[in-house]
């Protein structure tokens, strides 16, 4: 084993973060300041350090009193002057840890293998311990509720005006959906939802709108004229622009009349969902809640198989935390080793894709709650066909 990268240990108290805080949510969380540049946040016990360029040192000190703010440029001077031509970020983060006598400290595992080598090559008394920055981010304070709440009303505002063109589109002899004039398309009806939730603050991004057989691939985000009497899967996850944190819902919607397939697998679907809220509780363990859905799916027929290379059925984790993340802790699925916690938030989205038939997911959020049925966070119609 590397000698400079093993295993955390609880005596090491000191934290590294290099990242920027708009796409890494740890940094966000540690600092709650959107910076859209990698930035050095350490912190040592109690003491914060963080070294930011020159622009964002007067917003942070306001946002973050209690922190030591470093000049970013100004740490690079020291760096060069100690005989480092050109120094980097990575020099600029050893240069503070050698500044504080630090020789260990923990840095999660998607920390920059770029810095760490920079760091180790530059002062090699300076080891690393891989470890889990922030695992308290799964259980949400009422403050991060209300946040995730108030994304999922834009989510589900998205959601309606997506669903809403649908409802409005003309059935063509050929089975097509056409609105004014024009084929209904994948891409009109996402249009449509991003431009809802980004007149609300949101920040939408490959909002899925798959029909017929494109359903079937639960990551495809479809594209293409719809066509009616085929479930079409929407799926909204957008981020708010505001807070940061992620809304996540989907409804499965058919335009006309759905085939008696389609009906049987969307009652079964939205039953599977019941039997994963009845088993989700506080010190349940994840995985036990995924097999109730899997036994709930596989007694009322629908088998989960490969069949002509594609595989079929429900073939995905039961549902995953929502948070800073669109898929943070904890995981429900098969292999989960997860134990579900009071103040959770959690996506409960259990499908079935048969290639002949299509694919239908329902997936709402919902708060795990101590002693208590979990609190549904999202209210949104569960409407077959339109």
């Amino acid at each position: 084993m590397n000698p400079h990268l093993a295993a955390s240990a609880p005596a090491v108290s000191a934290l590294l973060l290099v990242a920027d805080s708009e796409r890494n949510a740890d940094m966000f969380y540690a600092t709650g300041l959107f910076v859209p540049d990698p930035f050095i946040y350490l912190k040592n016990n109690q003491a914060v350090h963080l070294v930011l360029s020159d622009l964002e040192m007067d917003r942070s000190a306001k946002h973050l009193s209690k922190a030591t703010i470093h000049s970013f440029s100004k740490l690079r001077e020291q760096t060069a002057q100690s005989g480092i031509s050109n120094p980097n970020i990575g020099h600029v983060a050893g240069q503070l840890l050698n500044n504080l006598g630090l020789g260990q400290v923990r840095v999660p595992a998607n920390f920059p293998f770029g810095v760490a080598e920079t760091i180790r090559k530059t002062w090699p008394n300076i080891s690393f311990l891989i470890d889990r920055p922030f695992p308290e981010r799964s259980v949400k304070s009422p403050a991060e509720v209300r946040k995730i709440q108030q994304i999922l009303r834009l989510t589900q505002e998205g959601l309606r005006a997506g669903i809403s063109l649908i409802r409005s589109a003309e059935i063509k002899k050929d089975g097509q959906l056409w609105h004014q004039g024009r084929p209904l398309t994948s891409e009109k009806v996402r249009a449509a939802i991003h431009a809802t939730i980004g007149s609300l603050g949101g920040l939408p991004g490959n909002t899925i709108v798959a029909g017929g057989n494109q359903a079937c691939d639960p990551h495809e985000r479809g594209s293409g004229p719809l066509k009616a009497h085929l479930p079409i899967i929407i799926d909204v996850f957008p981020r708010s622009e505001a807070t940061g944190y992620f809304g996540d819902l989907t409804r499965t919607v058919v335009k006309g009349r759905a085939s008696e397939s389609v009906r049987r697998i969307y009652q079964s679907v939205l039953q599977a969902q019941q039997t994963a809220l009845n088993a989700i509780r506080a010190g349940a363990k994840a995985r036990e809640v995924h097999a109730a859905v899997e036994d709930a799916l596989d007694s009322l027929g629908y088998k989960t198989e490969r069949r002509n290379h594609h595989m079929q059925g429900f073939f995905h984790g039961t549902g995953h935390g929502l948070g800073l993340e669109l898929h943070e802790a904890p995981s429900i699925g098969k292999t989960s080793a997860d134990r579900l916690q009071t103040g959770n938030v959690v996506t409960v989205e259990p499908a079935l894709y048969y290639p002949e038939i299509g694919g239908v997911r329902i997936e709402d959020v919902a708060l795990i709650q101590e002693d208590e049925n979990p609190r549904a966070l999202t209210v949104f119609e569960k409407t077959l066909e339109l």
